[in-house]
């Protein structure tokens, strides 16, 4: 039963959660599901490794298959190398157990996922800020 009570909880916080948390998310995951194989691979556990960064590969496809180049095409371009390259080197680290590539795959999704979380941060400070600056407004949008 605390188990269901529990899944509840989690779908209710993917449900509710912003875009940026949804996207913060995912890098998680991608990251976790990078460890976890990177762990594998040192115990020679290459099937639980495979699955583990064919998770982490899922969701960096799912992140480059969403991207929007009507919003902002530059940053989509350099958005869709990067993933393309964490795609890449997940690969070859699947294919020869080359921890390197993974270490490398691992560390480009976590630089991504600081630089999300910071734009993040600067992005609900403004909104914040103006909020405060504008007495009886409920959100940052001035042509509420």
């Amino acid at each position: 039963m605390a188990l269901d009570g529990y899944s509840q909880y989690q779908q209710n916080q993917l449900f509710t959660a912003s875009p940026a948390k949804l996207l913060l998310a995912a890098y998680d995951g991608a990251i976790r599901f990078c460890r976890i194989a990177a762990e594998k691979m040192q115990e020679g556990k290459l099937d639980q490794q495979s699955i583990n960064i064919n998770k982490a590969m899922a969701i960096v496809c799912e992140l480059l298959s969403t991207l929007r180049e009507d919003v902002n095409p530059e940053l989509v371009s350099r958005l869709k190398m990067l993933y393309t390259y964490v795609i890449e080197k997940l690969a070859h680290a699947n294919l020869n157990q080359d921890a390197a590539a993974l270490q490398e795959a691992i560390r480009v999704l976590t630089s991504l996922r600081e630089t999300w979380a910071k734009a993040d941060e600067i992005l609900q400070q403004e909104n914040q800020a103006g909020t405060n600056e504008r007495p009886g407004t409920t959100s940052g949008n001035a042509a509420a």
